[in-house]
């Protein structure tokens, strides 16, 4: 399946890793995601890698109070999911959670995938 265009987002990141990649990438390319919805998510996690660079937590505890608020903010966009005949299933829960994964290693953090996403709901 051919690649479907997408909105750019901006970007703030500082971190090298991560100032380039290309979060939801999976989801990104599946019809099966409104695209306007893909972009919010991608957005979500952005606004996670900045506010760990703002805050810079010190420990566990304070990177998952931070990945927790992200998470609710995804519970939240799982509502408009299912507003557009789409939801975060099986496929969007491995991408999401995959790349919180990856953005707790990018910074430096050991962290458990299903303490990072604890609060989810979908």
């Amino acid at each position: 399946m051919p690649a479907r265009p997408h909105q750019e987002v901006q970007v703030a990141i500082v971190n090298e890793q991560l100032k380039t990649y290309v979060f939801l990438r999976d989801m990104q390319n599946d019809a099966y995601f409104p695209p306007h919805l893909v972009t919010k998510g991608q957005q979500i996690l952005i606004g996670l890698c900045e506010a760990i660079e703002a805050q810079r937590p010190a420990d566990l505890d304070a990177l998952y109070r931070l990945t927790h608020a992200a998470t609710d903010r995804f519970n939240d966009l799982a509502e408009e999911f299912y507003a557009h005949d789409s939801e975060i299933e099986t496929a969007a829960r491995e991408s999401i959670g995959g790349d919180f994964a990856l953005i707790a290693q990018a910074y430096g953090f050991e962290a458990d995938i299903e303490e990072l996403i604890a609060t989810r709901d979908w």
